[in-house]
């Protein structure tokens, strides 16, 4: 999935391996609202800010905000790319991430991973293979001449498993290549808004309990911060009219009716 353009930005930043004050010196803004940039609550970005930004990280304002996935190359053109008729319709159709395609293909390893496979799809060294086989057979053929074990003899054996077969070598390769660049990915992703949470739910949960049990207020309020934990919505920016409002609606609810003291009713 694309970043969004909070991500961008603190993206292009920590890859440059800036902290927000040299940003600051370097472009004029304040380090305060740069770092507000960087939060998925900011909703409001100067445009002032984005051009700046824009000319200082050298990319274009649309990768900025998230209308393109280019960011130094905004018309390229098709001949360019050397891309073939049914590539343009696989992209132009959506079918695939482009933005996790574009991650594979720039990965360091993806040229060894596409020369290993066109070393078996174009039968590189397939002669090669066959002749270290032939080799082999050879060998194995003599030993049965000379010596003539059994079909149990251990040098029968290991001759058959010195046999090279081309699949199973180039499909253990192209493997080892994937998996490599599928975990750098992967890291690289950590954190993303898109990815999944590091923890699980239940030990979430579990710390959200005990953030609950060590709240310094009413049972009421303990409710509240509760609700505002599982529905992500921040506790400390309710103004106290939002808050009496939300537990006046909490207090229809079955759930928080289960938290009210039974003492004194009759049975």
């Amino acid at each position: 999935m694309a970043l969004t353009i909070q991500e961008r930005i603190k993206d292009l930043r920590v890859k440059r391996g800036l902290k927000l004050k040299d940003l600051e010196a370097a472009t004029g803004l304040s380090s305060s609202a740069l770092g507000s940039y960087e939060t998925e609550d900011t909703k409001d970005i100067t445009h002032t800010a984005i051009i700046k930004l824009a000319q200082f990280y050298g990319v274009t304002t649309d990768y900025l905000l998230a209308l393109t996935e280019t960011k130094n190359h905004p018309n390229a053109e098709l001949a360019d790319l050397r891309l073939s008729d049914d590539m343009i319709e696989v992209l132009k159709a959506g079918r695939v991430d482009t933005a996790l395609l574009g991650e594979l293909v720039a990965h360091k390893d993806f040229m060894k991973l596409l020369a290993d496979i066109d070393i078996y799809v174009n039968r590189v060294a397939a002669m090669q293979i066959h002749n270290l086989n032939a080799w082999v057979e050879t060998v194995r053929a003599k030993m049965i001449e000379t010596y003539q074990p059994g079909e149990t003899d251990i040098e029968t054996y290991l001759s058959d498993a010195v046999l090279l077969r081309e699949r199973d070598y180039f499909t253990s390769r192209v493997h080892e290549d994937i998996d490599t660049i599928m975990e750098d990915i992967r890291e690289a992703h950590r954190g993303r808004s898109e990815s999944g949470p590091e923890s699980s739910v239940i030990a979430e949960l579990k710390q959200d309990l005990e953030d609950v049990a060590n709240f310094k207020g009413s049972r009421a309020e303990a409710w509240l911060m509760m609700y505002c934990k599982q529905t992500q919505t921040s506790y400390n920016r309710l103004t106290e009219e939002e808050k009496q409002w939300l537990m006046k609606i909490a207090q229809k609810s079955k759930l928080a009716k289960g938290h009210v003291s039974q003492r004194g009713k009759k049975k």
